[in-house]
């Protein structure tokens, strides 16, 4: 059995992205690692921190992003699925450049990889989300309107590829994948950014979603500086972040430039989903009244099993 690693990237360094220990997170659990490397601006050195890991497990390919899929974030998916042809694993495991596996994992996800091997009706691999905004302290995977799990192994197939904006996976013919749900996590910090970089990432962004004129005349009249709110009022991570994150969390340095406080210092700024009332109000009840079980939960695939927790 062989496992690939695939991901696709540009500008990682430039806008806060852990590139690096993404990749590092799931290299000990993978043959080989597939990057479609888009062409990034001379301020980035992206390519140089994913040589530095200095694996010969690693491919990269070069990419120049096609502007006319700047639709709907289509050209994530376009160079998701390239990535994905040049695997030539049984089992190919997608990580996200802000995505990282915690090392107890590991063996969770390896043995299920040799357990549903010759199981031809399992498609992939589902895996639960932490989300974290602001800072690492901060964690909003609780919160109604954000996604609890999503598909991060698959099966190498022709028929199953990447979708949308390139957070799931579908068959070709557009029917969702048949996955086991697995007791892993993925540690998600593309909401931790200092402020200002936060604002340049989410620019970048929007261009890749409604093209770069109508990114520019969006953030305009925005503030420099992105806004995360009130943190008072989001739950305290009181848990371990994957080893890799040390020294990511220990030059954490824009404390003072959040608002650690239960009270908006722009009310008016318009609201995330997590901080409007009624995604509050269903969150409460989904905590008190049905053990945790998502009320209306986005689902793009049909669980066939789960395995057990640790």
């Amino acid at each position: 059995m062989k496992i690939s690693g695939f991901t696709f990237v540009r500008n990682a360094t430039k806008y806060y992205f852990p590139i690096k220990e993404s990749i590092l997170s799931i290299l000990p659990i993978v043959d080989e690692f597939v990057i479609a490397l888009g062409e990034c601006d001379p301020d980035d050195r992206t390519e140089a921190d994913i040589l530095s890991i200095n694996s010969d497990k690693i491919r990269i390919y070069k990419r120049k992003w096609d502007e006319d899929l700047f639709k709907m974030g289509a050209i994530y998916s376009h160079e998701t699925n390239f990535a994905l042809s040049q695997c030539t694993g049984d089992w190919c495991f997608y990580i996200q450049a802000d995505e990282v596996v915690h090392e107890k994992y590991h063996s969770i996800i390896k043995n299920a990889c040799f357990k549903y091997h010759s199981n031809q009706k399992v498609d992939g691999f589902l895996f639960h989300y932490r989300h974290f905004w602001g800072d690492y302290n901060h964690i909003v995977d609780g919160f109604h309107g954000w996604y609890s799990k999503e598909i991060r192994i698959i099966r190498n197939n022709s028929s199953i590829q990447s979708v949308g904006d390139a957070q799931s996976f579908r068959k070709t013919n557009g029917e969702k994948l048949s996955v086991i749900d697995i007791p892993a996590y993925i540690y998600h910090y593309g909401w931790v950014r200092p402020p200002r970089l936060m604002r340049g990432k989410k620019k970048e962004q929007e261009s890749q979603y409604w093209g770069k004129d109508a990114a520019e005349a969006m953030f305009n009249e925005k503030p420099l500086e992105f806004d995360y709110g009130a943190l008072g009022r989001i739950p305290v991570f009181k848990e371990t972040h994957p080893a890799l994150m040390n020294d990511w969390i220990a030059n954490h340095h824009w404390t003072d430039e959040l608002n650690q406080d239960k009270k908006f210092v722009e009310p008016d700024r318009g609201l995330y989903k997590h901080e409007k009332l009624k995604y509050r109000i269903l969150t409460f009840i989904e905590k008190n009244s049905f053990r945790g079980k998502r009320l209306f939960d986005y689902q793009n695939w049909n669980v066939i099993g789960k395995e057990k927790s640790i």
